[in-house]
């Protein structure tokens, strides 16, 4: 079966805006003091910021999935070990603001200090990420 055609800048296009949209909700979350759902917005950025790495290098739409390392493999991404951790991290507050099953420690482990070190994480790899899609050729 032939691959879909698809317009590679429209949906690189769509991935940046929607990732910049959910880079600003989690600064507005994180002021407003809501640390789950601050991160849980960190996740999706920098998923999302992924997507549009991936769709540069492969042509074709991004998988469905939430795992960021994977994203960044299959975009070709060189990660440190410590960039690889960071994700690592990171993808879990995907699944942890999500199911209930998780929503209790997740809430508990969201203090002020955590929610910060990794908004700031956060805010560093998205950048990174974006300068990469901007290099790619």
């Amino acid at each position: 079966m032939p691959k879909e055609k698809i317009n590679i800048k429209k949906v690189i296009d769509y991935w940046i805006k929607s990732a910049r949209h959910d880079f600003e909700t989690a600064k507005f979350l994180f002021q407003g003091k809501r640390y789950p759902e601050c991160l849980f917005f960190c996740h999706l950025m920098i998923e999302k910021i992924l997507k549009a790495l991936v769709v540069k290098t492969t042509k074709t739409h991004a998988p469905y999935t939430h795992q960021l390392v994977n994203l960044a493999k299959i975009a070709k991404i060189d990660l440190t070990e410590e960039q690889i951790d960071y994700l690592t991290e990171i993808t879990e507050f995907n699944i942890a603001a999500r199911y209930n099953a998780y929503k209790f420690d997740f809430y508990k482990r969201c203090t002020k200090v955590y929610t910060e070190k990794y908004f700031k994480i956060s805010k560093e790899l998205y950048l990174w990420l974006k300068k990469q899609l901007y290099q790619k050729k």
